[in-house]
């Protein structure tokens, strides 16, 4: 950015290529001319003016001089200098000038006043120089620049005017218009984090909205589909989880430098070996026992079923001494911590997923709901905190608010007995599956658990007057279902308990320096950000509801496998020829 000086009047801004004017050389060395402090001409201060003293003006000169001296340089090295002349001032215009420029100046304080500048001969010992070379183009358009020598104080909202023209980083004149809107048309940062914010909302909403959907569709389709989507999940999450811990960086042990750098080759093949393992194991033990009828009844499936637990155990100590026979010096501790933390996933992550399919299998509405009850709460708790949340709830969790954290418990509780009075009415969502080729349309029947039979309660009597005289009507009795005071408890659950679920995946990715487990849902990270509630949920559902409301009854399926375990097949044909001479004497015929 440069001024060229011709014949018109005041300069209307002081700058450093103002003093280029004075392109006079003392002889001194380039180094220590550098190395002045620089002195600003001029401070604004009062309305009056001032003249520079001797001293502030030879200053000016030096920094002309070095500042010349710098722009010879880096036009040498850019090999940009121009070709076209330039005029050179002689020393009394040079006087002129300054006495120009100290007139536009606002005056220095009363403690800065210095005499009256002396005479023109005694600067004549400085010659001028002769060479003439154009001032190279600056990198970027950066006004600053021309204005560094000139400090205005902070509340003074009076500047100098701009100069006329500037150079881009082509060398090319740009005007003064063409910067200022380019600097108008710059995003303000408030206003650009305010659209990142408003983004962000977008698709997270939008997203959520397309979860539910698939989740929903999922659910109309049948068991099978759900119980896919809930190995899909536990996947995910498990990839995500055991991705946390790798060998690539390796400090040597035990003087082994030349493993350095190496990578285990069995670690990924041992995280998926014992995933399998442990899945087969699991899955096994849940249709063998949820399909009874059908697995004792088959006699291809039949070694299966009776020796699912041995055949799962020789599996899981083919992986240990796969294990064992993998370790190498140098990378002990490595692979050991990889042990540990792969077991550590299956407990919390396989064995959850475990659970969650029970739930499904023991009838679709005890996954759904505690499910919705979690969701529910995480939408509750973002709107309660985005809107009136001011309070920090927990360090691990910043944007958690004490606001939210209440707001969403109030808004789960009337929302859980909203939700599950609704569900309950349903066949298909209530009925434990025995045909996993069942689907929201079949026609589903069975005998419902007595928590989804109504009840009445006797209010008591002075509530019972006073609700009649309130409502107008005679109140006796209320209708109510015991799983409406489970689904509170599933609330309170969700709301108190379940989101330290999310705080200690929150400890997790701060104990890694990662924002989010993964990016495979846009808006909400990975899929451990979305499940890390759900499965301290699902465990919670499963253990509450095989201790309080499962209902133990002696099933065919049951009685089945007890004959083909227990009786030998002697005894067996025996039993067969007993209950068919009993069906007889029923008038039962069978064929």
């Amino acid at each position: 950015m440069s001024r060229s000086f011709g014949t018109s009047a005041n300069p209307p801004f002081v700058s450093r290529s103002v003093f280029e004017a004075l392109t006079v050389d003392d002889g001194e060395d380039v180094e220590d001319e550098q190395q002045e402090e620089e002195t600003p001409l001029t401070q604004v201060t009062s309305n009056e003016h001032a003249k520079p003293s001797k001293n502030q003006i030879k200053k000016a000169q030096k920094q002309a001089r070095t500042e010349r001296r710098r722009q010879l340089k880096a036009s040498s090295k850019a090999g940009t200098a121009d070709s076209s002349p330039r005029h050179t001032p002689s020393l009394e215009e040079s006087i002129e000038r300054m006495d120009e420029v100290v007139a536009d100046i606002s005056p220095l304080p009363a403690s800065h006043a210095a005499p009256e500048l002396k005479p023109t001969a005694e600067l004549q010992h400085e010659p001028a120089p002769q060479l003439e070379v154009a001032e190279p183009s600056l990198p970027e358009p950066v006004i600053n620049g021309d204005i560094q020598h000139v400090n205005v104080a902070e509340n003074n909202s009076t500047l100098h005017p701009l100069p006329s023209k500037l150079l881009d980083e082509k060398g090319q004149s740009v005007s003064i218009p063409d910067v200022e809107q380019a600097l108008k048309s710059e995003p303000d940062p408030q206003e650009a984090e305010r659209t990142k914010k408003r983004q962000s909302i977008l698709t997270r909403t939008l997203w959520t909205f397309i979860m539910i959907g698939v989740f929903v569709a999922l659910l109309l389709m049948g068991h099978v589909y759900m119980i896919m989507l809930a190995m899909l999940c536990q996947t995910l999450v498990y990839r995500e989880v055991t991705a946390l811990f790798s060998l690539k960086s390796h400090a040597p042990e035990s003087g082994e430098i030349e493993n350095k750098g190496k990578k285990d080759p069995w670690s990924k093949t041992l995280n998926w070996y014992f995933f399998a393992v442990t899945n087969y194991f699991l899955y096994g033990e849940s249709i063998i026992y949820y399909f009874k009828h059908v697995i004792f009844s088959d006699g291809q499936l039949l070694p299966f079923a009776t020796n699912h637990r041995i055949i799962s155990f020789m599996l899981y100590t083919i992986g240990f001494v796969g294990f064992v026979m993998s370790l190498k010096r140098g990378f002990l501790k490595q692979q050991f911590g990889l042990f540990c933390w792969v077991h550590m996933s299956l407990l919390l992550i396989v064995v959850s997923g475990h659970f969650i399919v029970n739930n499904i299998l023991e009838g679709m509405i005890w996954f759904w709901v505690p499910a919705s009850l979690v969701i529910c709460n995480d939408i509750f708790a973002y709107v309660w905190g985005m809107t009136v949340g001011r309070t920090p709830l927990i360090k691990l969790s910043p944007k958690k608010t004490v606001e939210g954290f209440v707001g969403a418990f109030w808004s789960t509780l009337l929302f859980s007995v909203l939700w599950g009075s609704y569900f309950m009415r349903f066949n298909y969502m209530i009925c434990p599956v025995h045909d996993l080729g069942v689907s929201a349309w079949s026609n589903v029947q069975c005998t419902p658990n007595p928590v989804f039979v109504w009840k009445v309660w006797k209010i008591w009597s002075p509530l019972r007057v006073f609700l009649s005289q309130l409502l107008g009507k005679s109140v006796t009795v209320i209708p109510y279902a015991p799983y409406q005071l489970h689904l509170l408890v599933f609330a309170v659950f969700a709301s108190l308990v379940a989101p330290f679920g999310g705080f200690f995946a929150s400890g997790f990715k701060r104990a890694f320096n990662i924002k989010d487990f993964g990016h495979s849902i846009p808006g909400h990270g990975g899929m451990t950000d979305r499940m890390d509630c759900q499965f301290l949920m699902g465990v919670f559902t499963y253990v509450y509801y095989s201790s309080l409301i499962r209902e133990h009854h002696v099933s065919v399926g049951s009685i089945l496998q007890m004959i083909v375990s227990g009786l030998t097949v002697d005894e067996q044909l025996e039993l067969m020829k007993d209950l068919r001479r009993y069906m007889q004497g029923q008038g039962i015929t069978i064929v």
